[in-house]
């Protein structure tokens, strides 16, 4: 059985949103409204029906009455796309406008009279609101009534705990910093904010002076490091976080994502793994990660099993090269019957991908493998048939 050389570090880092490496780790959430209905039509100068932005608001609250303890993720999904619309501050509180772009209506939706209310609100048929926080199980508000045009206010959403994850969010370290620890940690928070990178890492870099197990400090140095580009920086920080905490989640996460841009596969294995014993339900990018570190490590059944529950957790198909990666694996195992089909996919739907000349070639050997392989399994012209 032939074997195929499918080096492909390169080609699984490309495409995965979420895990770029110095993109945005946060959320802004603002208090934003417009004076009377803010979802009220109105009549332009030009005498035109336009139509005023759509703002919602509530707050989040937990079950057992706790503080969040990181604002909440809000995600607006619509059919087959997903999007981060934005957070809710530490209170909870959430006010914002709905992203306009895909709720416009479409050319052959408008009339004489300017924008149409019922195309706009056709086209929030299929959409909800999802409100999500690591380690509580996700609660989901549709927008397919028109009632929230005239109450935007949605009012409480409760989130309940999981049970069964045991990694944290917020490091159990910080409530045991001293004093002036947590006073130069929330200056840093505060001057972050702010955009004045340069003042946060003072306050961060104090913060951990005076108390070196302070995971949270540590984690946010390291995010400081990674918007710089300065990865070797910020791996060191973020490695100090997890020597602190290693049941602090967040560390782990972008320690996993430097790996694989660095191509270093046992850390990429090491912190993907860890992330999903700590908690294998609200991170599914780690899957996939998994799947990428233990495939080059020719960890195939364990790559396998990652790379199937990263496509089962992928509900909106944010990550097209799960299937390809599952394609590889399979061809390393030999089974390319199933392994071309995920291959030839992946280019039907991303035909100007980077890498896709790439793909194609790989695609080329598999199939010829797998006639190689069915005509192994052919008896000879001249046996005899089979009783």
């Amino acid at each position: 059985m032939r074997t195929l050389a499918i080096g492909l570090a390169a080609c699984l880092a490309i495409g995965t949103a979420s895990g770029q490496i110095g993109g945005s780790l946060g959320g802004n959430s603002g208090r934003m409204g417009t004076a009377g209905n803010p979802n009220s039509s109105t009549l332009g100068s030009n005498g035109t029906l336009t139509q005023r932005p759509l703002f919602v608001s509530g707050k989040v609250a937990l079950s057992d009455g706790a503080a969040l303890p990181e604002p909440v993720k809000i995600e607006r999904s619509c059919a087959a796309s997903t999007r981060v619309e934005t957070h809710t501050d530490l209170k909870g509180r959430f006010n914002f406008e709905l992203g306009r772009p895909q709720e416009l209506a479409d050319a052959s939706d408008q009339t004489a009279g300017g924008a149409s209310r019922t195309a706009r609100s056709r086209s929030s048929m299929d959409c909800e609101l999802r409100f999500s926080l690591p380690g509580f199980r996700m609660e989901t508000v549709s927008l397919a009534e028109d009632r929230y045009l005239d109450n935007p206010d949605l009012g409480t959403i409760i989130l309940r705990r999981i049970a069964n994850v045991e990694g944290l969010t917020v490091s159990a370290t910080a409530s045991l910093a001293p004093k002036d620890a947590k006073k130069a940690y929330e200056k840093g928070l505060e001057a972050n904010g702010k955009k004045n990178a340069a003042e946060a890492q003072k306050d961060f870099e104090k913060a951990v002076e005076i108390y070196p197990r302070f995971a949270a400090a540590w984690f946010e140095l390291g995010r400081l490091n990674e918007q710089k580009n300065q990865f070797d920086d910020a791996r060191k920080s973020y490695a100090q976080a997890v020597v602190a905490d290693a049941k602090y989640i967040p560390p782990h996460e972008r320690l996993a994502w430097i790996a694989l841009k660095d191509a270093k596969w046992p850390e990429l294995a090491e912190h993907s793994d860890a992330i999903l014993r700590l908690d294998p339900i609200d991170y599914p990018d780690a899957y996939y990660l998994s799947g990428v570190g233990n495939f080059q490590l020719k960890n195939y059944d364990v790559a396998e099993k990652s790379a199937r529950e990263a496509m089962t957790r992928d509900k909106t198909h944010m990550n097209p090269r799960a299937p390809y990666l599952l394609g590889l694996i399979l061809a390393q195992k030999h089974d390319f019957v199933a392994s071309a089909p995920l291959l030839r996919a992946f280019l039907e739907q991303n035909p100007d991908a980077p890498d896709a000349a790439n793909i194609r070639q790989q695609l080329a050997s598999i199939e010829q493998a797998a006639e190689e392989a069915a005509k192994a399994q052919q008896p000879s012209s001249g046996a005899p048939a089979a009783p």
